[in-house]
């Protein structure tokens, strides 16, 4: 509904409270509202029209140099409406300009698709006479979700002044706002199997619903019922429920769901969340939602999130994942908006212990005690490497005693992640930056550049301690950093790299923990010396006196870098998304839209269509594109253009 109110109309707090309208009485100016081809402002009550005093607050917008009817002031408002819930919108409008008689404002509402003509919804409309706020009201609900839904007032004849003292657009109903996907209430119908299989259907098999299994060695961990997916012939095969209408685009769901599997002499198997998306045009998606490793002997949590990007036709969630003839149980599914996890406080350190190595027998005084072979290869003590400290452990670490000359040397290396290696779990900190140095070197037998790695295994996940392109028998410092904010049961450093065949060597590995403030303070004081120094211009190949009165000019041509980063096909439905992209990004790398196994997913069938909609998108912002191969790469306006 939209109501446009008498002259002493004002809002209340809980009208307010559910209020879809971002700034709805213009104390923030015109943000978020915009003049639709025409010119818009902010008026106050200092500077109002003759005969026009703000009504709700202190301000109001004032549309004037409007050459049609339809020009007016509107609001994006897609990601706050659903699709099945009926609205109410109030409205407090007037005019001011050259008109006799009254003049009708209307609200409206554009419906804009991806591959349909734009659609207009009427809400309603009030007749406004000469300096007086008039009420505007009407209801309004959609059927179909469409990419894009914009409010915005119209209607004056061209010349007048259109005046609008403040909207409010609320749910008319609570319950069915809610039903409609806002996240507090579940989108899953007949989440556990209470009212049967009402709701629920088969993916390519039988959906059965059990009290027990196996003579009662299965029953349900809630409630009296589960159901199960069963004579299932492909691991696609499963158990799904449509959800369409009641879940929204750009809104964050968490899904969780208690299964367990059952049959064919499988004690384990990977079991997935998925969500099937057919779009306006009926192209299919298939989104990941969240995976594990399930059993036949214990029900178990399938927990993870989705975001719908665009305007889905029809929206299917559903559980696969086991080898055919192995039947999915499930006791229960529940899909609601995430909640939003609050920031963590600023982690509190003890005894931080700044530039203390946290490397035992780093100058291998003792030997490899502590130190052993990553793989089948042999590691041994020899001399011969620098004493001093690399240079950018110098600069954190400021005097320090020399190292000892002696360093591992790996051989029998018979892959390139074999190297030695140290348990560290008990010297971490979380939240604690640790800097990381040493020298290396590679032995002879080398046929082109060769990458060394300083890695950490942390609980089986590989994290980068810095790296370095070696290309002579010389020694390299390597460096880098890193932090880790979760707790580990296990955490292990070691140096790979090298082609296999190729010894290795490691001197004087420092790993310690740094403060970040004080780091960066000094980066900067570092980068400021850099940037500040003399330059020297020398001019070669021509007389010295020859150059005597000649004038050169020295012009900037850039004063920043590229920052760029991967996008995918289903992310530049999402609107906001790509404004905050295009804002914050130079560069853009296509995901997976590029890949053989995108384009030609079946022999013979291609599809270009995901890679030249990125591509088009990439294109409005850049005056020259170009293409080459390989990957894509996307360069914002004021470079060189887009390069593939």
């Amino acid at each position: 509904m939209i109501k446009i109110g008498n002259p002493m109309m004002t809002s209340s707090s809980s009208d307010n409270a559910g209020n879809i309208i971002i700034n709805h009485d213009f104390s923030e100016g015109l943000h978020s509202w915009h003049p639709n081809c025409c010119d818009g402002f902010v008026v106050s009550a200092e500077s109002c029209h003759p005969g026009f005093l703000p009504n709700s607050g202190g301000k109001y917008a004032a549309v004037s140099n409007r050459k049609e009817c339809w020009q007016g002031l509107e609001q994006d408002i897609t990601s706050r409406v659903s699709p099945g819930s009926s609205y109410s919108v109030s409205a407090c409008v007037g005019v001011s300009g050259p008109f006799q008689g009254p003049s009708d404002v209307l609200a409206t509402l554009k419906l804009e698709y991806r591959d349909l003509p734009t659609d207009f919804l009427f809400i309603g409309k009030t007749c406004v006479s000469k300096e007086r706020w008039e009420k505007l009201e009407g209801t309004f609900s959609l059927s179909t979700m469409p990419n894009r839904v914009v409010f915005y007032l119209e209607g004056p004849s061209p010349g007048v002044d259109l005046l609008i003292d403040s909207v409010i657009i609320t749910c008319s109903s609570q319950s069915e706002c809610d039903d409609g996907g806002d996240g507090d209430q579940n989108i899953i119908l007949n989440p556990k199997f209470e009212d049967g299989l009402n709701n629920w259907s088969g993916r390519g098999c039988k959906v059965v619903l059990h009290d027990s299994m196996e003579d009662g060695k299965i029953v349900p961990m809630s409630g009296k019922v589960f159901a199960s997916a069963t004579e299932r012939t492909q691991s696609w095969n499963g158990i799904q429920q449509e959800i369409t209408g009641r879940v929204q685009r750009k809104l964050a769901y968490e899904a969780i769901a208690l299964v367990r599997i059952f049959g064919n002499n499988v004690t384990n198997a990977d079991v997935r969340a998925t969500l099937w998306v057919q779009t306006p045009d009926f192209r299919e998606q298939y989104i990941g939602i969240a995976n594990l490793q399930a059993t036949d002997k214990d029900w178990v949590q399938l927990q993870g999130k989705f975001l719908l990007n665009g305007s889905p036709k029809r929206v299917v969630i559903y559980i696969e994942g086991p080898p055919a003839g192995t039947d999915i149980l499930v006791n229960s599914f529940v899909v609601k908006h995430a909640e939003k996890i609050p920031p963590s406080p600023p982690p509190l350190i003890e005894n931080p212990a700044y530039g203390v190595n946290i490397i035992q027998n780093s100058n291998l005084n003792d030997g490899t005690n502590v130190w052993f072979p990553l793989g089948n290869c042999t590691l041994s003590v020899a001399t011969g490497s620098p004493h001093i400290l690399p240079p950018m452990a110098r600069e954190s670490l400021g005097p320090h005693q020399p190292l000892s000359g002696r360093y591992i040397l790996v051989t029998k290396r018979t892959q390139t992640w074999m190297g030695p290696a140290q348990m560290i779990t008990d010297k971490i900190k979380l939240f604690l930056t640790y800097q990381v140095s040493a020298w290396v070197k590679i032995g002879s037998g080398a046929t082109g550049p060769q990458n060394v790695n300083v890695a950490l295994g942390v609980d089986n996940q590989w994290v980068n301690g810095g790296q370095v392109e070696i290309n002579d028998d010389r020694w390299h410092e390597i460096g880098g950093s890193f932090r880790i904010e979760k707790q580990p049961s296990k955490v292990m450093v070691y140096v790979q790299g090298p082609a296999p065949g190729i010894d290795l060597m490691l001197a004087g590995l420092q790993i310690f923990p740094v403060d970040r403030e004080a780091r960066f303070r000094h980066l900067k004081r570092q980068t400021d010396k850099i940037r500040k120094c003399d330059v020297t211009l020398k001019f070669s190949g021509v007389d010295s006196h020859s150059l005597l009165g000649t004038f050169v000019k020295v012009k900037q041509t850039q004063n920043s870098f590229p920052f760029g980063s991967c996008i995918s096909r289903t992310n530049i439905d999402n609107e906001d998304y790509v404004d905050f992209f295009v804002k914050n990004f130079n560069w853009a790398v296509f995901g997976n839209e590029l890949k053989w196994y995108w384009t030609e997913a079946q022999q013979g069938n291609f599809n270009y269509r995901d890679a030249d909609e990125m591509l088009d998108l990439c294109k409005k912002t850049t005056s020259r594109p170009g293409v080459t191969v390989s990957s894509g790469k996307w360069k914002a306006p004021s470079s060189h253009g887009l390069r593939l």
